[in-house]
């Protein structure tokens, strides 16, 4: 009976790679199901008890800060679904924004719905009206949508002047914040309702992205003609993608109009909506989580722009644009660090950093007896057998009818 063949030197095995390999067990314990609602629950429960504690030891104006960052969340979380999985450029979702702002502000003033039904109705309705406007959207290409969404930003709020009996003019509207619970302070009170429903809103999209709605985003975004190829009906999925980005859009709008109680066209410039899109390249196109980055930089560049003026003793004229090129500048610094935004480049990171500690996912260890095939194969060919094995198995299985 012959020995199995070794190679040379395999009886040192390097100890970093027993202990990658000693690590892999705890790596497959940490993943997360597999099932998408399972997961996205998992993370949902983590983000609220996370903000849970963040919000309870802070003062009240750090609370309000956290609630428009959470409502920025929801609206970036929707033009991520638009423009980073459907390949569809808006620069006027700060027009749908208005859409539910004055939405919310008018049910508050002639009905006595409650704050559920409020907000309800000022996403569905900001939705049908980005599915009047995506008809149309569906049949231009990017550059011509961006143009026509930037006329939408300019032209709505005129609205608001046109009519001004309805919309209140130049004053606008005054909106009632939801009274808080026993001693809990509005502002923090205010904060939960606001995170509670980013929560939501972005484990709803996180679930739409990996269904079939999801699958056809992406199809699309990549080649519309094998899209239609394949059976997707591009004007229909852009239609929906547009939908479901400006219902998110005119749901954040009535959320920040109950932080800052008054809505008018003033709230909501055309700076907005293009910040809206800087923010979402910012925190990376196409993702969930890195709306939060966005969200974060949108509501703080100007507090650190003001605190950057007020330190160089700068005019109060170059003050008030120093925001929007500060915005531009990190965003240029971010994009030349990581183009694909700040949570692709934590994404990279996190991964170089899985690798060093736990190895490569088939990476072969010397003659170690755990990994060490039944017929006495070296552990390394055993390795490399199995994984193509399993390869081989799930090519037949796509294959099947």
């Amino acid at each position: 009976m012959t020995a199995s063949p070794t190679r040379p030197g395999a009886e040192a095995a390097p100890s970093g790679a027993r202990k990658r390999v000693a690590l892999r067990p705890l790596a497959r314990r940490l993943r997360l199901p597999s099932q998408p609602l399972v997961r996205h629950s998992i993370l949902f429960v983590l983000g609220a008890g996370l903000f849970y504690v963040l919000t309870v030891n802070v003062g009240a104006y750090s609370d309000y800060q956290i609630g428009e960052i959470a409502v920025y969340a929801i609206v970036l979380g929707g033009l991520s679904v638009l423009t980073g999985l459907n390949g569809q450029f808006s620069l006027g979702h700060g027009a749908f924004m208005i859409i539910g702002a004055y939405t919310l502000a008018l049910l508050q003033l002639h009905t006595h719905v409650g704050l559920v039904e409020e907000l309800v109705i000022a996403a569905v309705i900001a939705a049908a009206a980005g599915a009047v406007v995506g008809v149309p959207a569906a049949r231009l290409s990017p550059p011509y949508l961006a143009g026509v969404t930037l006329m939408l930003a300019l032209g709505l709020p005129q609205l608001s002047a046109q009519y001004g009996s309805v919309f209140g003019g130049e004053q606008g509207l005054t909106t009632t914040p939801p009274p808080a619970p026993g001693t809990l302070s509005p502002e923090r009170w205010l904060a939960w309702i606001q995170l509670f429903c980013a929560l939501v809103v972005l484990v709803l999209l996180a679930n739409l992205v990996r269904s079939r709605f999801g699958r056809a985003f992406r199809a699309v975004r990549d080649d519309e003609v094998a899209a239609a190829v394949s059976g997707i009906h591009v004007a229909r999925t852009k239609v929906l993608a547009f939908t479901v980005s400006a219902g998110c859009a005119g749901l954040g709008g009535a959320l920040l109009v109950l932080s800052t109680g008054v809505v008018n066209v003033g709230e909501f410039p055309l700076s907005l909506s293009i910040g809206l899109l800087a923010a979402m390249v910012f925190g990376g196109a196409g993702s969930l989580v890195g709306v939060w980055w966005g969200a974060v930089a949108l509501v703080y560049m100007p507090t650190w722009s003001t605190s950057l003026s007020q330190h160089l003793s700068l005019g109060t004229s170059a003050a008030a644009y120093l925001s929007d090129s500060f915005f531009g500048v990190v965003l240029i610094i971010a994009m030349l660090v990581s183009p694909a935004g700040v949570q692709g480049g934590i994404r990279r990171i996190g991964q170089h950093l899985w690798r060093t500690v736990a190895g490569p996912a088939f990476e072969p260890v010397p003659n170690d007896p755990s990994l060490a095939a039944p017929d006495g194969t070296p552990s390394e060919v055993a390795g490399v057998e199995a994984a193509t094995v399993r390869m081989d198995q799930e090519t037949k299985e796509r294959s099947r009818p």
